[in-house]
C-alpha cells in the first residue's frame, strides 16, 4: 500500500492494539478541515474493522461514563471529542490476556483532535473534563441493550487515576461490579488479532 497515504500520526499505547491517533488538520485563516476516517489510511494501522453505528453523546462537567462493554456483540470502538474535553479510558478485561485488567487513559479534545482506538473486548468509559462535551464515536457492531455488561469505574484493583473525583454516575454505572467479581464466562476471550 502506498505510503503517500499516511495523512496522520498513530501512537501505540502500552495495551496492545489500542491507538492514539492524530489526523492531520489543514488550518487557514477560515478555520481547519479534517478526515475523521478514512478507510485505506486506517487500514495501514490495522485498523481494518468496519464501523456500522456511530454515537453522539452530550455531557456537562464531572459526568463519567462507563466502563462498557458488550460480550456476544463485541465493539471496537474509535472515539473523538468533537466539542470539549474528556480522559478515555480502556481496559482489557479479556481472559486470558497478558495485560488483562490494565488500563490506559488518554486526554482527548477539540483543541488537540486525538482520537483513541478501542479494540474489541475492552471496557471503555470517560469523564467529562470541560463545560460540556460533545462526544462522536464509531462502533463495529449494534448497540444491544441485553448484551450490555460493565465494570465499575472505580475498581480498586485495576485503579484507574480518574482527574475528577467525585463523579456524576448512572445508576447503572455506579452498580457495576468489581473486574474479579465478574463471572469468567461473562468476560470476553483473549484471542490474538489476525488469528
Amino acid at each position: 500500500m502506498s505510503h503517500r497515504l499516511i495523512n496522520m500520526k498513530v501512537t501505540p499505547t502500552s495495551l496492545p492494539d489500542v491507538l492514539i491517533i492524530e489526523p492531520r488538520a489543514f488550518e487557514d485563516k477560515r478555520g481547519f478541515f479534517m478526515e475523521t476516517y478514512h478507510q485505506k489510511r486506517y487500514e495501514q494501522f490495522n485498523i481494518d474493522c468496519i464501523f456500522v453505528q456511530d454515537n453522539f453523546s452530550h455531557s456537562v462537567h464531572g459526568i463519567l461514563r462507563g466502563l462498557h462493554y458488550q460480550l456476544q456483540y463485541p465493539q471496537a470502538k474509535l472515539v473523538q471529542a468533537v466539542h470539549g474535553a474528556i480522559f478515555d479510558v480502556a481496559v482489557d478485561i479479556r481472559r486470558g490476556s497478558p495485560t488483562f485488567g490494565k488500563w490506559i487513559g488518554a486526554y482527548i479534545s477539540d483543541k488537540n483532535r486525538r482520537q483513541i482506538f478501542v479494540p474489541e473486548g475492552f471496557a471503555h468509559g470517560f469523564c467529562v473534563l470541560s463545560e460540556t462535551a460533545d462526544v462522536l464515536y464509531k462502533c463495529t457492531d449494534f448497540y444491544a441493550p441485553d448484551d450490555e455488561g460493565g465494570i465499575l469505574w472505580s475498581d480498586p484493583n485495576i485503579g484507574i487515576d480518574w482527574p475528577i473525583i467525585d463523579p456524576m454516575l448512572s445508576d447503572k454505572d455506579s452498580q457495576y461490579p468489581c473486574l474479579k467479581d465478574v463471572p469468567r464466562e461473562d468476560l470476553p476471550l483473549y484471542s490474538v488479532r489476525g488469528l
